[in-house]
Parts: structure tokens; sequence; C-alpha cells
């Protein structure tokens, strides 16, 4: 097209294009029923008509021209690209056995209703964009012919990465979210423009709101907006702005929480239109309870998670509401739920083991640890523990809150709470040897080589510190090993007075309890000063020498512990990013300063 002729489709309102479309399927009668078919008024359909004459897009009896033709064929979907990559983390307990995109509803997977859907206006050039549990996606290539694309760093990163994966096939394209159910299709043959569905119902959690002119404008949070559907349609023009900044953007570790929607906000408003659907038309399920509501007999109900809360709290499946995924633990998933059934009132948290947890914990010895530690104040005694799977359900404590390791006060009652359940001297039959696990993590990488090209060096000189460990004069007792800051939990108790216990006791056996001030240390992330003032709050400024170069032995095997065991996660697709380098350099750092400290 001419330049003239493209200031002109500038000009052109949302409005007018949708009586252009309506031109386009049906003939024109006259306005009354053009006003009906489009939703406009009459007096909307009479001023867009004359405007849409005067820049020669119809002609004198409304019907389409050369120019109006060639706009549409040219706007016209080419293909459409799915986000499937993601946890779901909003959809626990569902989540651990299915990704979100696969969840059913009266009988049909979401993903394959909206492949269909796509099918059924001509688009057949779908890309999915895949990364949790990816696998399961593979039968959509030869049932229905889509592309998969695989998003690397799904797990460390928001969907803006996710899509960067496909950012080539971006032009005339729809960009669907995989974990929405649409009543009716929401996609068409021919779309003049680009726009972002919202609903037409006020979600607290919105970011954006529809002005007087239909734009979507941000807005404060927690102020209400239009539920944001998240199906948006992107013409040539808006897609290359769009490609610009998602490729800009993945390139700012600031941005990588963030959604894709922040490609389409120019000075805190969408460059693309809005398009408003009625809430009971398209529903995006985000968690058990959405699911539940659209369709009670869903397969995806029927959860071994909520099969075990039912049975262990006596209490019926329709009863355990306002689940929350809590966040994500480096190990595990827990969320939170509430019963409501009348007589069995309460909260409770229902831990589930991570992706690859069965090879690093064992169950039975887990159980056994509560078993000994039981009725000692000493942690969070459970409801339910499950030796087999792992499930575990506890009281939810109100007002809870994680040790600061920036707080002096914090740490001085920590340290004397760990202190304290050392010196009970506790028995168990198992123990946690460092260096058996540091070479069984490793094990668990499959051959692969360490991403630390200096990695056999650093081992060997780890290794080497066990001569030196074993002349260490030592009293093994039940240690918790993962005594790391966020297990420290502060909280009241009925009669308003401020407890502290430890929580997860996975990895806890028989070792030198000191091996728990190491672990401290290295999960918070101290530099050499901080050690030091940690070593001194337990020891009551009483530590001498050798025990000092120890912890520090300690500090580098639990590192190096740490940091393969962050290899294996990497290699299930879960990142830790900061925490992992951090590990490593401990097991560098600390072998030389209990060298030093050692000669």
């Amino acid at each position: 097209m001419k330049n003239t002729e493209r200031a002109d489709l500038r000009d052109i309102k949302k409005h007018e294009y949708d009586i252009l479309y309506h031109l386009y399927t049906e003939p024109y009668i006259n306005q009354r029923i053009l006003a009906k078919a489009s939703g406009h008024s009459l007096g909307v359909v009479n001023k867009s008509l004359n405007k849409l004459i005067s820049q020669g897009f119809l002609d004198g009896k409304g019907r389409l021209t050369k120019l109006s033709r060639d706009l549409i064929d040219s706007r016209k979907p080419k293909n459409a690209i799915i986000l499937a990559a993601g946890f779901g983390m909003r959809m626990v307990p569902i989540n651990l056995t299915t990704p979100k995109a696969l969840i059913e509803v009266n009988g049909e997977r979401l993903i394959d209703r909206l492949i269909s859907q796509l099918h059924d206006v001509g688009i057949r050039d779908i890309t999915v964009i895949v990364g949790f549990m990816k696998d399961n996606f593979e039968y959509l290539i030869d049932e229905y012919g889509v592309k998969l694309t695989y998003a690397a760093d799904y797990a460390s990163t928001n969907n803006i990465h996710s899509l960067r994966t496909a950012i080539d096939e971006i032009g005339n394209t729809y960009i669907i979210p995989c974990d929405i159910w649409c009543d009716r299709n929401p996609f068409r043959s021919h779309e003049l423009y680009s726009w972002y569905m919202v609903s037409d119902i006020v979600d607290e959690t919105s970011s954006v709101r529809i002005n007087r002119k239909m734009e979507l404008i941000k807005i404060p949070k927690h102020s209400g907006g239009n539920a944001m559907i998240g199906i948006c349609y992107l013409t040539e023009d808006e897609a290359t702005v769009v490609k610009e900044k998602i490729l800009s953007y993945c390139k700012n570790p600031l941005y990588d929480d963030k959604f894709w929607e922040e490609s389409l906000y120019k000075n805190d408003k969408m460059i693309v239109r809005a398009r408003v659907v009625h809430s009971s038309d398209v529903v995006e399920i985000n968690t058990y309870e959405q699911l539940r509501d659209l369709d009670s007999d869903s397969n995806q109900l029927k959860s071994d998670a909520l099969k075990t809360i039912s049975k262990e709290l006596c209490c019926n499946g329709d009863n355990i509401v306002d689940i929350k995924v809590l966040k994500k633990g480096m190990t595990n998933r827990s969320f939170l739920f509430r019963i409501d059934d009348g007589e069995n009132v309460g909260k409770y948290i229902m831990r589930i083991p991570g992706e690859g947890t069965d090879k690093l914990i064992n169950r039975e010895h887990e159980a056994m640890v509560f078993k000994t530690i039981s009725g000692l104040g000493i942690c969070d005694d459970p409801v339910y523990i499950n030796s087999e799977n792992g499930y575990k359900i506890t009281k939810y404590l109100e007002g809870i809150r994680a040790c600061d390791p920036e707080n002096e006060d914090d740490l001085h009652k920590c340290m004397k709470k760990l202190r304290a359940f050392h010196d009970m001297k506790l028995k168990v039959d198992h123990s946690f040897d460092i260096f058996d696990q540091i070479e069984f993590y490793e094990s668990l990488w499959g051959g692969e080589p360490s991403v630390y090209h200096d990695y056999m060096k650093t081992k060997e000189n780890v290794m080497g510190l066990k001569t030196a460990i074993d002349s260490y004069k030592k009293e093994f007792c039940l240690t918790h090993i993962d005594a790391v800051p966020d297990n420290f939990l502060f909280y009241k108790n009925e009669n308003g007075e401020e407890m502290l216990q430890l929580t997860d006791w996975e990895y806890s056996g028989m070792q030198d309890p000191h091996v728990d001030i190491a672990m401290f240390c290295i999960y918070a992330m101290y530099d050499k000063e901080r050690v030091d003032r940690l070593i001194d709050i337990y020891f009551g400024n009483g530590c001498d020498i050798d025990t000092r170069a120890k912890i520090y032995c300690y500090i580098s095997m639990c590192g190096l512990l740490w940091s393969n065991w962050c290899e294996y996660k990497r290699n299930l697709g879960v990142e830790f990013g900061e925490y992992s380098l951090a590990q490593y350099r401990y097991a560098k750092e600390y072998f030389k300063y209990a060298k030093e400290l050692m000669n």
C-alpha cells in the first residue's frame, strides 16, 4: 500500500474495523441489521459507513472495494503459538502428574480443544512451546500436525523467555495460553487489527482496564480491572514492535520473571486494541477449584494427594477449599488448604516431593527421624506422613516467619535452639556421609560432565579433606543437615508467646552436629566475616582453632555437595541460579581457608 493509505489505516477506529469485518462476512442490507450484527449503535454505524466510503474502503452501496479486500487479505491469520511450557504452580495438586494444558474439561483436553478450534477456522500452522513434562505433548505431532518447540529455561524464567523460542513465527499470529477453555470459538479466519482478549468480569488481580476509547491501560495492583484472558492476535505491524521488545527484554535479567504481555505496553498502554468477551464464553483455569467449578467430573480432580487428605482428615473432597500453592521449595512442592465441613475446621499444609526426589531422600529414614523427635518441641509434628511416597500433612501455623539471617537477634535464638537440639544427643540408625553423598549426586548426572571446567580439580581438593576431618574430635548425634535459615520458623502459640521450631528433616541423620553450622552459612551465602560471626554465636565466643578449621572443611564439602545436587536438578529442568554458583565457590574458597587455618 502507499504511505497515504497506511496513514488512513492508522486513523481507522476499532468500531470501523468491526463494521468492515461484518460487511466482509455478510453482504450489506441496511444499517439496522449491520448495527445488530456488529454490536454498535445505529449512529456509530452510520458515521462509520460514511468514513469508510470516503476513504475508499467501501463503494457507495456499502460493498467492499479492492482496497479493503487487499487489507483484509494482508491481515489474515497465518499461524498460532500456544504457550504450554510452565509448571502451572497454582494448579496444585493437579500439576504433580499432569501439565495444565492437558487438563480435561468435559472429557476434552484444553490444548486439544484449542487446536481443534484453530483448525475449524483454517489455521494449521501451530507451534506449541513446551517445557515442563514436555514428553507428554509428543502425541500432538501425529494427531494434529503441530510443531513442538522446547523452552530450555522454562523453570527459571517466565513465559516472555518461552515466547522468545518462537520469535521468528510471530506475524499475523494468534498467541494463546494453554490453560484456556473456550465455549465459543474465539478464533476467526480473518482479523483486521491486533487485539488482546479480556473478560467483562472484574478481577482484583488484573493489571489492565479498558478505558472509554476501548484501550487497555495499566492500573495499580488490587484496583480491579478486566480479567486478562491472555489470547492475543498480532498483525505484522504490531508483531514487529513486540518481537523487538521481547528480544531486548530477554537480555535483561530484570525481565526473567515477567510475562510476555510486557512487550505489548508503551507508556502504560497496550499498543493493541481490546477484545472483550463474556466471562462465560472463555474461562482461564488457574486452580484446582476453578476446574472443579467448571467440570466436577474431570479426571484430573481424582488426585491421589486429595484422596489422602480426605482419608487422613476424614473429610469429603468438596470440603477441601482455599487451595494455594506455597513458595516452591528446592526439594518439594507444598500447598496450603483449608478443611471446612462443620466439624473438622482448620488450615493445613501438604508436602509433595519434587522432581527426582525419590532418588535423593529415603522416606523411611525421614519417618524414623520424626518418630525420634516427636513431642520434643523441636519440629512441626506431622498429622500424617507416608514413608513410601513422602506425602506429609502438618497443621498450618498462623503468623509464621522464617529466620532472617541478617538479624542478630534471630541468629542468637536460632543458634541457641540448634545447640539445644544437638545437646539432646539423639540417635537414629542411619547416617549422612557427606563424601558418599558427593559421589552419589555426581552419579545421578548420568555420565554428563560438570558445567564447571575445573570440577575434577575442585573435587580432588575437597575429597582430600577427609584425612583432616577424620583426625578431628567429633561426637556424632542426630544432625539436621539442612539447618538453613528458611527452616527455622518463628510463630506465636495460643498464649501469644514467640516459639521457634526446625522444619524439613528429609536429609537428617547421624553426623557431626557442627555440619549444621556450615549448612546455615552456605545457604545464607555468608561471606567469611559473617561465617566467623555465626560460629562465635553458636559457641558463645568459645570456638577453638581446630573446631573452626573443621567447620571450614564442612563448608567446602557441603558447598560441593549442594553444587552437585544443583547440577542433578538442572538436568531435570530445575534451575537455582545464583545459589548453585555460590555453592561451588564455597567448595573452592573454604578449601583454601581450611588449609590456611590447619597450617
